[in-house]
């Protein structure tokens, strides 16, 4: 297929699939937070405003939550089905990091996912806000488990290879490995930009069409106060991270930042925009702020860091890619730090709600949380490159002996299959978020402590309650 060998077309294959998965994560992992706070309100205030957007959201996450766990499946299957030499070696490490994710995140997310959703009007509220937070919990901790396998597919510690495999001797340092602190910050705080993007871009649009009232209002405020939070966060982490990337994947860095060698005794320059050659060893139209690049990463005035022509070429990430996928997540970033402030000053002035030129953009941004988690995605996972574990395995070595055929058709199947499964429930989801919060009926009890003596002398409340809220969904 286009002249691909197996190898490249199993990688393909796996970037594709994970590509589509971890987007839905992101949202469910933002989200579940979003409805936990959305409960809380609810609670405190009984301010009805924060009841509807919690039954509004859960929808939309309940349809993003089955999104996820379907897509997640796949992958688990590729590493045996595509990736046999790398699970045979290493699995003894990735094997029980992933178990632990089932059995103590998706068991607990699966647990409480129906309380949450199914028993508003059937629990109390103490136990339906635990069920809340559970369920919240059980994605942050799911992110922890997937990351902490990944992590160490990166900064590989905690082991000793026994007879050509893989054999942990210390699982504190298999966990803690030297990049997951900083992998599991940066990808939580990734989930809740993106999410706050996602809610904040649904409101603005909603309030372009018109559709101006407290529950949108309320979406766009508390949208904008996480983007501002967290995006300031977000570059914070970001730099701490690239140290560690620079300390343990030096390689990465300097195809990342298309530098390839250092002049004795002068600084390193940032390049801003350019075209890393692999071939030429060098980056063309390059345009650079001189200093910057030691500046950001050495954190010194004239520090410097290894250039790719240190390296083997066998060795190098292919700097081209990284080099422009680094820069469309930060660019994103700082667009996304442009509309927290302008939000802010919009809020001050007292028009946060009336400027169509900054609806408008928050409508634009909404899907670049997404893209810039995809972004960062590609940095991370292609800069390690020629490793499937850092410095210990290479990639051709952890590969199937698959035919390009068979991975050409294989791929074929995955890209169409995909494309109608989760392009219909994506289609689904955004027609829900179209039709924006309803204003439920108050009832006599928001929550009912356990089930009426006489079930059927609550079904007029509870159909009143429910049936707008659920009419678009299955079951």
């Amino acid at each position: 297929m286009f002249g691909l060998t197996a190898l490249e077309l199993a990688r393909i294959q796996f970037g594709f699939t994970v590509s589509f998965h971890i987007i839905f994560p992101a949202i469910t992992i933002g989200m579940a937070s979003y409805l936990v706070v959305l409960e809380g309100l609810w609670l405190w205030k009984r301010d009805t405003v924060y009841r509807d957007l919690y039954l509004f959201w859960s929808k939309i996450f309940a349809v993003n939550f089955a999104m996820g766990v379907v897509s997640g499946l796949v992958m688990a299957y590729q590493f045996g089905t595509n990736w046999s030499y790398f699970s045979s070696f290493a699995g003894s490490v990735t094997g029980p990091l992933l178990a632990y994710e089932v059995l103590t995140a998706f068991f607990l997310e699966a647990g409480f996912l129906g309380v949450m959703l199914f028993g508003w009007n059937k629990v109390g509220p103490g136990l339906h806000f635990f069920s809340t937070i559970m369920v919240a919990a059980g994605t942050l901790i799911s992110a922890t488990w997937i990351l902490a396998s990944n992590s160490w597919m990166q900064t590989p510690q905690g082991f000793e290879i026994v007879n050509g495999v893989v054999v942990p001797v210390n699982w504190l340092e298999v966990v803690l490995n030297p990049s997951f602190p900083y992998r599991l910050a940066h990808m939580t705080v990734a989930a809740y930009l993106a999410t706050a993007l996602f809610v904040g871009a649904s409101a603005a649009w909603h309030l372009l069409r018109g559709n101006d009232n407290d529950r949108v209002r309320t979406m766009l405020s508390m949208a904008m106060w996480m983007l501002l939070f967290s995006a300031p966060v977000q570059i914070f982490i970001g730099d701490l991270h690239g140290l560690n990337t620079l300390k343990y994947q030096p390689a990465k860095i300097a195809a990342v930042e298309g530098h390839w060698e250092n002049k004795p005794g002068e600084p390193v320059p940032l390049t801003l925009f350019g075209w890393p050659d692999m071939k030429k060893e060098e980056t063309l139209y390059a345009l650079q702020v001189p200093r910057l690049g030691s500046i950001i990463l050495t954190h010194t005035w004239s520090g410097q860091f290894p250039g790719l022509k240190e390296f083997a070429p066998e060795d190098r990430p292919n700097s081209t890619v990284v080099f422009w996928s680094f820069r469309v997540m930060v660019g994103l970033g700082v667009l996304m730090l442009v509309l927290g402030l302008w939000a802010l000053w919009l809020r001050w002035k007292g028009h946060l709600y009336q400027s169509r030129q900054f609806l408008r953009f928050a409508t634009l941004m909404g899907p670049t949380g997404l893209i810039a988690l995809l972004a960062g995605w590609f940095t991370t996972e292609i800069g390690r490159q020629p490793w499937v574990v850092y410095g210990v395995m290479r990639t051709k070595d952890g590969v199937s002996n698959h035919s390009a055929l068979a991975m050409s058709s294989t791929l074929i199947a995955f890209v169409v299959v995909y494309f109608i499964v989760f392009g219909i429930g994506t289609r689904y989801m955004l027609k829900l978020v179209a039709k924006g919060p309803e204003d439920h009926e108050p009832t006599e009890d928001e929550y009912v402590a356990g089930r009426p003596s006489r079930p059927l002398s609550a079904a007029p409340d509870q159909m009143e309650l429910f049936v707008p809220t659920n009419r678009h969904t299955k079951g």
